[in-house]
């Protein structure tokens, strides 16, 4: 069975795919067809790469493509640019994930499936009422309002949360929160948290890429680590 990774052209999603590859595991990538695919990719037969545009595909499509999968991992994200922080999709992410979990249960899995979201540190789990200071509560309430990409974060982890929920039958999830992002060569020591340990608007940790990709290629490999997380938001830092 296959892994299917969504977001797989970009920083993080790269990373994740030569993780997996590493393992001999095969993956399946969905990406544009202008997309930075690495050349190495097109001559590996452990890679599966689908062209299209996600935010256009329907739930038919992806029943489709998803029918041979066991695992799946969401890196998108909104490209740093105006058009991708302020312009059209602006669910980019929450709609994916939808559409994935909508394809999972049309195909009725004998068995549940990984799912394993990446996220970011400034999305509280609102699961287990994290603390937050009233300051913090300010600018969330306005990066909630002003930078959309927040919010999508925020709706595509609830969604997991509230409607897949934590006793589905076909769908087991896992969302991973880095703190700023940094990129690193190799993988270092870092360290898994339940909620964050700082603060994540005035008092930043850091997180490779590498390391992000690191946690969830082994969260989708390793049973005993993938059952002390699934249904929870891991916040993963640099050691």
């Amino acid at each position: 069975m296959k892994t299917l990774i969504v977001g797989a052209s970009g920083a993080t999603g790269q990373l994740l795919v030569a993780q997996l590859l590493a393992t001999g595991k095969e993956v399946k990538i969905i990406a544009r067809s202008t997309a930075n695919i690495p050349e190495s990719w097109l001559h590996n037969e452990h890679v599966n790469i689908i062209y299209s545009n996600i935010s256009e595909m329907k739930v038919d499509k992806m029943t489709e493509i998803i029918s041979d999968c066991n695992a799946f991992a969401c890196c998108l994200g909104h490209n740093l640019t105006f058009k991708g922080l302020f312009g059209k999709p602006r669910k980019l992410v929450t709609n994916a994930v939808q559409l994935i979990c909508e394809a999972i249960s049309k195909n009725a899995p004998t068995k549940p499936t990984k799912f394993v979201l990446m996220n970011t540190a400034g999305n509280r789990n609102r699961d287990i009422n994290e603390p937050v200071y009233v300051s913090e509560k300010t600018v969330l309430s306005l990066l909630r309002f002003f930078l959309p990409p927040h919010l999508d974060n925020e709706e595509a982890s609830d969604f997991l949360r509230l409607k897949v929920g934590k006793e589905n039958p076909k769908i087991e999830w896992a969302v991973v929160r880095p703190d700023t992002l940094i990129d690193e060569n190799q993988v270092t020591d870092y360290n898994i948290n339940t909620s964050p340990t700082r603060s994540a608007i005035f008092n930043p940790g850091e997180t490779s890429r590498i390391n992000v990709a690191h946690f969830m290629s082994q969260l989708i490999l390793e049973e005993d680590l993938w059952n002390e997380w699934k249904g929870q938001m891991p916040v993963i830092y640099n050691d």
